[in-house]
């Protein structure tokens, strides 16, 4: 579904990725894991066309990405949930949900799927008039969540989506995270939790230092003695 081929992405002149190459197959989970630094948001804002690489392509669905604008990205379906949930504090709930609606099939389907993101967030319907910037930490990452739903994505791109939440947040994110995925939506998944995104996911990569260094599904990872020791202390 989506082909990263060889990326090589700098900021200014500091060199960040480094030859970066991996695929997302339909319909699964998938999941990059690293070290703070490692190169993790760098890659999921250049699929997002906030970075461009200096060099190598992205492919999705046979179509090349890496010179389109972010709208033209979201256009094609692939949606990024963004680290630090980057809503519009002033604005409702409800006005955040709308305005990951503005393109083409995800505004027909506008009112349609804004009932679905209510049934996976009570939540947030109790609170559509509410502020956002009024929320918890919890309901604002529901509502970064939602807003992504809301563009019909094809593939969801999440960044840290458990970072600041308790641990039964961090349970009830990863829940969702589930249960889109089973609804048909591809999921490549940012996460510093290691033991819980390997155990959930279909197949990962592990980046250090802006490179990919191993690869293989969640279990086989998490019985790698590399993995283990950086990651989960053992």
């Amino acid at each position: 579904m989506l082909k990263i081929n060889g990326i090589n992405v700098f900021y200014g002149d500091l060199q960040v990725l480094w030859d970066v190459s991996f695929e997302v197959k339909e319909k699964e989970i998938l999941v990059l894991v690293g070290a703070n630094g490692a190169g993790k948001s760098t890659t999921i804002k250049t699929i997002s066309s906030l970075l461009t690489p200096r060099t190598g392509t992205i492919d999705f669905s046979g179509e090349r990405l890496d010179r389109l604008p972010p709208n033209k990205i979201i256009e094609h379906g692939i949606v990024h949930v963004p680290e630090g949930r980057r809503l519009f504090p002033e604005m409702t709930v409800e006005e955040n949900l709308i305005m990951g609606s503005l393109y083409g099939e995800a505004k027909r389907k506008r009112f349609d799927t804004l009932e679905h993101v209510y049934s996976l967030f009570s939540r947030l319907k109790e609170r559509r008039k509410q502020m956002a910037g009024t929320l918890s930490g919890g309901e604002q990452q529901m509502l970064a969540v939602g807003r992504g739903l809301m563009s019909c994505p094809k593939l969801m791109m999440f960044d840290e989506p458990s970072l600041g939440l308790s641990p039964i947040l961090v349970q009830d994110i990863f829940n969702i995270v589930k249960q889109i995925n089973k609804e048909g939506v591809t999921v490549l998944l940012v996460e510093q939790n290691v033991k819980q995104t390997l155990a959930m996911c279909n197949r990962a990569y592990v980046l250090e230092n802006g490179r990919i260094i191993l690869e293989g599904t969640g279990s086989e990872l998490l019985e790698n003695e590399q993995v283990k020791e950086a990651f989960l202390g053992i």
